[in-house]
């Protein structure tokens, strides 16, 4: 069985920026054990594993210790591979069928534009841990992400794009909680409408460094509070990547671009060891 694999750099036009995600092509039904074993392998923030003899494609993400219900980076990069090796035409939308339901993916120009649930936002005082784990930063709102499709964040918005950038949460606090944490603000850099990091090591991930699902939440909040259809967020990890958006009633449009880094097949080991001992986590010679 030949499986490959891709690890795309997504939400950039340049290799070693955005968002690293893994994108596995599938030809047939895998386990979810091996899944999730391949998602800690690769260890990034997600590996999306996508059938592509399946109409919508059947997509999934796993980060290195759980799977996800939606992920936008890694569902932008296998848009990406999809296009990039022919196994969808560059005319035709990608639809995927996967746990948030429905996603699309299309051409805007040489940019690809994601098509994803809008995630509606409610006020409310964030957990204990959560708010400690702010370490007393200047704190103008907070607002929970309504659980639905998605994983349950808390988007908290600072006094300045200066505290977002600086902040320095205390992750063994968040990782009481299984919730991730959105970190936002008004931008003072030309050319962007806000900042934004987030933070969720209960799910594996210390800081996501561009995360496509929280502009879920980003993008609808700000058009409010800005008055404008047409955003640019960026996420001001370490790598850093510029996410453009638009709200579209109950959706959201992103917008990005991706590159893929390297390219490869799995080893027949690898893509066979679906019963061995070490695929059930052994650990050793059986």
């Amino acid at each position: 069985m030949t499986i490959e694999i891709f690890h795309v750099d997504a939400f950039t036009r340049a290799p070693f920026a955005g968002n690293p995600a893994g994108v596995c092509l599938l030809a047939a039904e895998m386990p979810e054990s091996w899944m999730q074993k391949m998602g800690a392998e690769m260890n990034l923030s997600e590996t999306a594993f996508v059938r592509t003899d399946t109409e919508p494609m059947r997509l999934r993400w796993f980060t290195p210790t759980t799977e996800v219900s939606l992920c936008g980076h890694a569902t932008l990069a296998t848009a990406h591979v999809l296009w990039e090796t022919g196994c969808l035409d560059r005319a035709h939308d990608a639809s995927f069928s996967t746990l948030s339901g429905t996603l699309r993916a299309g051409r805007e120009g040489d940019a690809i534009k994601l098509t994803l649930p809008a995630m509606r936002l409610r006020e409310g005082a964030p957990p204990p841990p959560v708010a400690a784990s702010l370490r007393g930063a200047r704190v103008v709102e907070a607002r929970e992400v309504i659980p639905g499709a998605g994983e349950r964040d808390w988007l908290v918005r600072l006094d300045s794009e200066d505290a977002v950038r600086q902040a320095q949460p205390d992750l063994q606090l968040l990782r009481q909680v299984h919730a991730g944490l959105i970190l936002t603000a008004p931008a003072v850099m030309a050319g962007v409408d806000f900042v934004s990091r987030y933070f969720a090591p209960s799910y594996g991930i210390d800081e996501d460094p561009v995360t496509g699902a929280a502009h879920c939440s980003l993008i609808p909040y700000w058009s409010g509070i800005l008055g404008r259809s047409e955003l640019c967020g960026y996420q001001a990890s370490r790598r850093g990547g510029m996410v453009r958006g638009r709200p579209a009633g109950d959706r959201v449009e992103l917008i990005g671009h991706a590159v893929t880094v390297l390219r490869g097949r799995l080893s027949d080991a690898a893509a066979n060891a679906l019963d061995s001992g070490v695929a059930r986590g052994a650990g050793e010679e059986i």
